[in-house]
């Protein structure tokens, strides 16, 4: 009797026409060593500009183990990983990226953690190879995590992670138009752990990540599972009418204290200013949940797949 646990491998394509086969070669490579384990890969091209779905229909037509998915336009990281998550078997999946960066070959310290009894866990890299840019953004991440989702101050987040087949069944009900992976793992659970893992400095290209993408990315975090910028945009405006409340009690005793003196033009419009430009911040953060709500209330998908190229060879 085959008892072997099915593993299955996530890996969103973008720009990585030069790369992605070595990564499934590594995969293949790895699993080989790990016993007890058999394996599929989901490739979800994200409607990259280069040859990169090319390379996956050819990977797939010699890999019996690898489904290619093509979507239509380009829908972000984090949608194409939504579509591997609904297309994945396996007891447990493991996401990385397409670059070679986060290295295959140590997947089983991730598999390990979740067979000691975690739920989820994270590579954690000892040292990172990514562009001060790039760190920024992920620093920005984390604090927003920490602040909007409660993440836990000591757990690092990474796009190298794996999950348990349960967590997987209920992030994939979440049919909204903006996913965020860490904000749906946060609300399944707080069993997650961190492992040390290695990261490769990029051999090819550089990060598809622009500062739009990475706005994006943290405006569907705070928008999609928090109402506390909500909260805190109503404790600033309450704040800053104490504030005015305050500074025109204090016009008015200048008023009578000292009568001769001119109120200055140049203070009024300051604070004209001030409070004019905390409105228009609220109104937009108000208008940012609206719309988003209208969005989903129109059910704009998260994704929208061209073609799927299945493990038999067959395009859908």
């Amino acid at each position: 009797m085959d008892d072997k646990k099915l593993l299955s491998f996530v890996i969103p394509c973008y720009r990585s026409e030069k790369t992605i086969g070595g990564v499934v070669e590594e995969i293949n490579s790895a699993m080989e060593k790990l016993s007890g384990y058999e394996h599929e890969i989901i490739l979800v091209n994200d409607c990259s500009p280069d040859g990169t779905m090319d390379v996956i229909k050819e990977i797939c037509s010699r890999d019996k183990r690898v489904t290619g998915i093509d979507f239509a336009r380009n829908f972000g990281q984090h949608s194409a990983l939504m579509a591997g998550l609904r297309q994945t078997k396996g007891d447990m999946v493991v996401c990385l990226d397409d670059d070679g960066q986060t290295p295959a070959d140590e997947a089983h310290l991730l598999i390990e953690a979740l067979e000691a009894g975690a739920d989820a866990c994270y590579a954690r890299y000892m040292v990172k190879e990514h562009s001060q840019f790039r760190n920024f953004g992920t620093f920005l991440n984390e604090k927003m995590a920490e602040f909007m989702l409660e993440k836990p101050k000591e757990l690092y987040v990474s796009s190298y992670f794996a999950v348990k087949r349960y967590i997987v069944n209920d992030m994939i009900r979440y049919e909204n138009s903006y996913p965020y992976v860490i904000g749906l793992v946060l609300r399944t659970t707080r069993n997650i752990v961190n492992v040390d893992i290695s990261h490769r400095k990029r051999m090819v290209g550089s990060s598809g990540y622009t500062f739009s993408k990475l706005l994006g990315l943290w405006l569907n975090g705070f928008t999609s599972f928090s109402i506390k910028p909500l909260r805190v945009a109503t404790i600033i405006g309450a704040l800053s009418a104490f504030c005015g409340f305050i500074y025109g009690i204090v016009v008015i005793v200048q008023k009578f204290v000292l009568p001769d003196r001119v109120l200055g033009f140049s203070s009024l419009m300051a604070m004209l200013i001030f409070f004019g430009g905390m409105i228009m911040i609220m109104l937009g953060l108000i208008g940012e949940y609206v719309g988003r709500i209208y969005i989903s209330m129109n059910n704009s998908p998260q994704y929208v797949i061209k073609e799927i190229v299945s493990p038999n060879n067959e395009e859908k």
